[in-house]
Order: structure tokens, then sequence, then C-alpha cells
């Protein structure tokens, strides 16, 4: 990688920002999936408990016709249309999105992470466990279900949070934001003073946020990479990886509001051409993302061409 590259965006301090606050969510991530894990394990047991009839023996009936698509969901067998009502009977926004498209119905009465998914954001449905979600996905589900005794006002704080991470068209946030940040994701992780794992996290956050990132070009005896003022060393692979999983999450972000179709195709087309633009001036993050790339421009032509033919009108923004 090019340790002049990595320098020069660490020396834009509004971006250096945004890498740290990613940073953040990567560690709130890692320190809540076991937790979420067990709770989820803990939550289907009660389920279970509460209603035996719907545990292992009992097999969905409806085949094919029971798999839901994004937020629709009609089962046409008994045990599904059972575990539909007792899952909206625990989910908070039980009136409201439920992504319905993201679970596997039959597996219910077997497997708790599926029940899980019906309490998280869409575009989840090949995730097998907390291991493999995001930070959003896992405060979603803490969010969503009443399962877990939270302060809600202080999950959705946090949520919002990500998003305008994640919606930042230049991938930068100013310093008042980030204290701002700060005191929130704090304020979360404080309703959760009993788990250890979460407790650590704490004070990592803390001197991450209000320490200052600089970039050491290597001499014989040094070593690359950031180092803050506490002394905590990160390398320079560490910083990039870092900043490629922020990225791609970013772009599946804008895939997923391509698929369904949530924005204008202008303002899709904008936020698209901002990314291209800064890994054109970025080719050591550029590479790693080709992939990403290339999927995201595939749906974008494939929409373009299906709204070109005669009668097919692009469908309006969803609220």
């Amino acid at each position: 990688m090019m340790l002049s590259e990595l320098a020069a965006r660490l020396n834009c301090a509004e971006y250096k920002n945004w890498v740290k606050a990613g940073h953040c969510l990567l560690l709130l991530r890692s320190c809540l999936q076991g937790f979420v894990g067990r709770e989820v394990l803990s939550f289907h047991r009660g389920l279970l408990a509460a209603a035996p009839g719907l545990g292992p023996r009992a097999v969905c009936r409806g085949g094919s016709r029971c798999s839901p698509r994004a937020r629709q969901f009609q089962p046409q067998c008994q045990v599904c249309a059972e575990w539909k009502r007792e899952i909206l009977r625990h989910h908070v926004n039980r009136n409201g999105d439920v992504h319905w498209g993201n679970c596997r119905p039959g597996r219910w009465p077997v497997d708790a992470w599926e029940v899980a998914k019906a309490f998280m954001p869409r575009g989840l449905a090949d995730k097998r466990g907390p291991e493999e979600c995001d930070a959003v996905a896992l405060l979603s589900l803490i969010n969503s279900c009443d399962h877990f005794v939270v302060d809600r006002k202080k999950v959705t704080e946090v949520i919002k949070c990500r998003n305008e991470i994640m919606h930042s068209s230049e991938m930068k946030v100013s310093s008042t934001w980030l204290r701002d940040f700060q005191m929130k994701i704090q304020n979360f992780l404080n309703e959760f003073k009993s788990i250890p794992e979460i407790v650590a996290v704490y004070s990592r956050i803390e001197q991450l946020l209000t320490s200052d990132w600089a970039v050491h070009i290597p001499e014989e005896d040094q070593r690359d990479g950031c180092e803050c003022e506490m002394g905590t060393y990160l390398s320079e692979s560490q910083v990039n990886e870092i900043e490629m999983q922020l990225l791609k999450e970013k772009l599946q972000e804008i895939y997923l509001q391509a698929e369904e179709q949530e924005v204008l195709p202008e303002e899709l087309s904008n936020r698209l051409e901002v990314v291209k633009e800064f890994l054109r001036n970025n080719e050591d993050l550029r590479n790693g993302l080709t992939e990403d790339m290339q999927k995201l421009n595939s749906l974008c032509l494939h929409q373009k061409l299906d709204s070109q033919e005669p009668g097919r009108q692009t469908p309006d923004r969803k609220a």
C-alpha cells in the first residue's frame, strides 16, 4: 500500500474523524456479537417454552408458498402463521416495517437466528449469525425486540449516527459531530454495565475518539502507521483494513438502496460518482473494492436498461 495516500487521507481532519467514528462502530459490533448471540438463544428458548407447539417438531407445510418477499409475508400453513404472530407480539415496530425477506420461516422452530432476523434491517437473508452482521443490524435487533430491556432512545441515537456516517457523501464528519457521537455511543454502552466485554470497549472508544492519529513516514528504525497521543498504535495495514470495511459497508448500503429503488436514479448516480472519484484518487483502496464496485455498477446498468424499455416507468421514490 502507498503510505503517501494514507497520509494524504488522514491529513484531512474531517475524513480522519469519519474513519475514527467508523472504527468505533466496528468496535461496537465486536463487543455486541457475543452478547446478542447469547440473548437470541435465550429469547428463542423462551418462545418455545411459552408455546411448545412451535418447537422442533413443528413443520412448515407450505413449502415455497411460505417464502416471504421483502416486507411481505402471507403464511400458507398454520405453523408459519403462528410463528409470525409470535414474532409480531415481541416486535416493537409491529405496525411498521418488518423485513420478513431476511428469514427462512421453515427454520424458525429450530434456528434462533432466523427468528432474530425478523427484527433487523433488510439485506440480511444470507447472514447466519451475529458474527456476520454489522453494527446497525445488531443495534436494530436490540431496538426492535422487546426481549432486550434497554433505553431505546439511546439505541436509536446511535443508529442515527451510524446512518449519518454511512450516508455522508464525502465521507467526512466534523469534530463537533464526533464529540456528540462519543456522548451518544457512551450513553448507549452505559446500558450494559453488567456485560464485561461491552464495558471493556467503553474505555477503548473513549481513548480512540479523544486521540489524534498521526501518520509516520517510516525510516530505518521507525514503524509506519498511526499513533495517538496516548500511545495507542495502529499499523498502516490496520488503518487500511478499517477504511476498507467502512467503504464496503457504504457500498453495500448504496447497493440495497439501488436494489429497492429507495432513492431517485439521479441521487444514486451522484452518490456513486463521489465514491468512484474518491477511489480514483486512492489506488490502495480501489484495488480492494473492485468486486463491490462491479456488483453495484452491474445493478445500476441493469436498472437503467430496464427504465429505457418502452412503457416502463421508474417507480416513485419510497417514503
